[in-house]
Parts: structure tokens; sequence; C-alpha cells
């Protein structure tokens, strides 16, 4: 007698049941180790016995295509953004269905290529106060970038996309990094330890989430009802959440709305950018070379939108670190009813793993993929590459909404950066991964800042 499983295709192979609670232990302490050695020793299709659970782990471009895109309304949010529902609510991040594309519908708008424009003068301004900051500590002890660029990013975002200064909120990062530490022990407990047990990281988070939703509170309260007329994104989730028809209801979305929105607006570019400068210091050819672009397009002057297609080089530049380093490593999904991806069943409720950061080391679709070498997306290099090898802004339908607006960021940042000061790493300190909700790089990156060549 034939099972299931047998008519519909294969099984993926993983390891033995009985390792369960040894994979749980390595995804606690080393995520991304787990995902390499799924690659290395099964290829692009695996089982893997977690705790309680068996995760189905896809590493090929035509799965990332099928379940991200051709299928993807058999599949919603999965491990890891369903236990960070606790600590984000039901923002855009971690929405499902009709209620997410509400928000994306809502929030879209604002990443329209003219408001791009208008935005990339924000862009300069905002880094040519970091480059004062940093310039002020030439010679000085080593300064924590990744601490410059998330007040950095976060400024951008508080003018661009909220018309809000967020400088004067004090320990926004640090709350958000209690959000994310909590939201990833949940997903290492499988959520199987209960809320209410006082935990030193528990109580962490639930004072961060309580200073996030004062954030957001004052900002809302700041905006008053001078919304109509208004087309930036805080004055569009008021007026949107106003149609509830249960105040409270209408309260906790524009919070859960605009914490999500805080967290994914500044958290990702700002990684970026600490994973570019790390690149870069490590390899001076590179760092040079971008260095020469941005002086030659720039000038001394700051950067406008025009600009962005000049800085060619710098913006390969940034998709070799995000290669490399994505800052949305994991695409968690959930399967709604039985599939077959790749001639491998999947059955319904299972839990589906794609994972930028191992499909971007893949093989079989990036020579010598350890290598930093931005000129592998020079158009004439990157025209055999299959679409689904590269996906740092996920695919289909929940493509990440400020892909353009995170680009342009990072490039513009990074040769106004490069052109004004040389940062260097502290020789060594090392610098390692840390994927949370994002793949930062773990406690800080402290470099030193020294005048340019």
């Amino acid at each position: 007698m034939t099972t299931i499983e047998e008519r519909s295709g294969r099984t993926p192979q993983g390891p033995p049941r009985y390792q369960a609670l040894s994979m749980l232990v390595l995804m606690g302490r080393d995520r991304l180790r787990m995902m390499t050695l799924a690659a290395d020793r099964y290829g692009d299709a695996a089982r893997l016995p977690v705790g309680h659970k068996k995760l189905y782990f896809f590493n090929h471009p035509d799965h990332a295509k099928h379940v991200l895109a051709d299928n993807s309304a058999n599949y919603e949010k999965g491990i890891g953004l369903v236990h960070a529902r606790r600590a984000l609510g039901d923002g855009l991040l971690t929405s499902e269905g009709e209620l997410w594309r509400k928000q994306r519908k809502v929030i879209q708008p604002a990443f329209q290529n003219r408001r791009l424009a208008q935005y990339a003068g924000v862009i300069g301004e905002e880094t040519a106060l970091l480059v004062e900051r940093l310039s002020a500590r030439i010679g000085g002890p080593p300064v924590d970038v990744l601490e410059e660029l998330t007040t950095l990013t976060l400024g951008v975002l508080g003018r661009t996309l909220l018309d809000a200064e967020l400088n004067g909120f004090h320990g926004v990062g640090g709350s958000f990094a209690a959000v994310q530490d909590q939201a990833m022990f949940e997903l290492e407990t499988l959520s199987a330890v209960p809320h209410w047990i006082p935990l030193p990281r528990q109580r962490r988070f639930r004072r961060a989430r309580r200073h996030l939703q004062q954030v957001v509170d004052e900002l809302v309260t700041g905006r008053g009802r001078d919304v109509d007329g208004r087309d930036d994104v805080l004055s569009r989730l008021i007026v949107s959440t106003r149609l509830e028809n249960d105040p409270r209801v209408a309260r906790q979305r524009l919070r859960d709305e605009l914490v999500t929105l805080l967290l994914a607006g500044h958290e990702t570019t700002a990684s970026t950018l600490g994973w570019s400068l790390h690149l870069l210091d490590r390899h001076p050819e590179i760092r040079q070379r971008v260095r020469e672009e941005a002086v030659t397009v720039l000038g001394d002057r700051l950067p406008g939108y025009e600009d962005l297609h000049r800085l060619r080089y710098t913006g390969m530049v940034v998709e070799e670190a995000i290669r490399l380093y994505p800052p949305v490593w994991l695409l968690p999904r959930k399967a709604l009813e039985d599939d077959e991806i790749g001639g491998y069943h999947v059955p319904a409720g299972a839990d589906i793993l794609i994972s930028p950061y191992t499909l971007h080391r893949h093989p079989r679709f990036w020579d010598d993929p350890e290598r930093f070498d931005p000129d592998r997306f020079d158009p004439s290099r990157s025209t055999e590459r299959p679409r689904y090898a590269y996906i740092p802004f996920g695919a289909g339908p929940r493509f990440c909404v400020g892909n353009n607006l995170g680009m342009m960021e990072a490039t513009l940042v990074l040769a106004m950066l490069l052109r004004d000061v040389r940062l260097a790493g502290v020789p060594g300190r090392p610098v390692v991964p840390e994927p949370m909700l994002s793949l930062r790089v773990r406690g800080g990156l402290p470099m030193t800042v020294r005048k340019v060549d």
C-alpha cells in the first residue's frame, strides 16, 4: 500500500529523528550554521527535525520561485515571523490576508519614484550630519559605527516617511534589540516558555514594548488631527485606522503598523551599510574605487536623485554586500495545503524555510561564492543567473515595498562616507553575523575614524 507522500512525490533527506533535540540546540546557538550545514549535506532540499517540528528547507531558485511567487497563495508567514507577532503585533511584516493587502495599499504610495527623488535630499543632509559627528572623532578611540548608522537611518525614516523628527526619541535602538531578542527566543524555544515567567529577557521585552508604544503614541499625538491633505505614511495610517469600528482595534492596529515600520525602515539599511563598510575595510582596492567614483560624481556637494545611476559601482558594492549578508536572511513560510516543491512532497501545515543567505552562496549559481566581488553585478556578467538566485528583498507579492528606497539610501550614504572619512576596523576584533529578524553585526561595529587618504 502506497502512502500519500509516495504518490505525491519524494520526501527530502535529512538528519534522523533522534537528532531533533540537538538540532533545536543548534538553531538556538547558530542558525546560519544550521542552514549552511543543511545545504552542504543534503543539497537543495532537506527535512530537518527541530524539537517537535519538521522543517522543510529548500535552497534552489526554482523552489524559491514556487513558494514565494508562483504558488504564494498556498503559503503564509511561518516560523520565526509567527513568533515575532507577539513582539510586533499585526504590522505589515507579520500580518496576513486582507489585513496585509489593506496595509500594503496604504503604505505603497510613499515609495513611488517621484517620492524617491524628494527623499534623496534628506538622505544627503542626514549623512552630512553623520560625517560631521564622525569627523569630530578623527584620531580618537573607536566609534560604534553601527550605532551611528542607526541614528542616521532613523533620522532619514522620520523625515521621509513620517514627516517627523525621531532623533528626540532616545533608546529606540535598544528597545528594538530587546524586541528582536525576544522574537528569536520564541523561535528557539518554539514558544514553549510561558510568557508569565519573569525571565530577565522577558522583562526587558515588556519594558521595550511599552517604550516603543509610547514612542508611536507620541508621534500620533504630535500629529493631532492635522492629517487631512497630508500624504506621509503617518498621516495615511491615522486616516486608514479611523475606519475601524472599534477604537481599541484602531489604536492597536496603528501601534502595530508604526512599530513595524520603525523597525523595518531603519534596521535593514543600517545593517546593509555596516556590512558594506566592514567589507570595504577588508578590501582596500575596492574601497578606493568607490571613493574615486564618489569624488568624480559628487565633487564636494550633496548627492541628488539624479546621481544614483552615475554611482554605478557603489551600487554594485551594495548589491554584493547584501548578497553575502542579506538583511532578510530567512523567509519562513507555512503550507496551507499539500504541495509539491521540486518533486518533493510537502504536507499541509509544514514549515518551509527559504534562506537568501544560503541561496546567495549556492555554488551552482555563484562563482567563488564566499568572495567579495562587486563586479559580479556588472550587467554583462549577470545575464545568465536565474532571477530567484538573488532575493535580498524577498520575492512575489510580499516583495519588500521599501527596496528602492533602501538601495538608494545605502548607495548615497556609502558614497558620501567614503568620500569624506576613512573608517578602519579594530585589529583582532571579530565581526560576526547575528541572525535576528535581520542579519546584524553582533555586538556592534567599532571602527576608528581617520582622515581620507
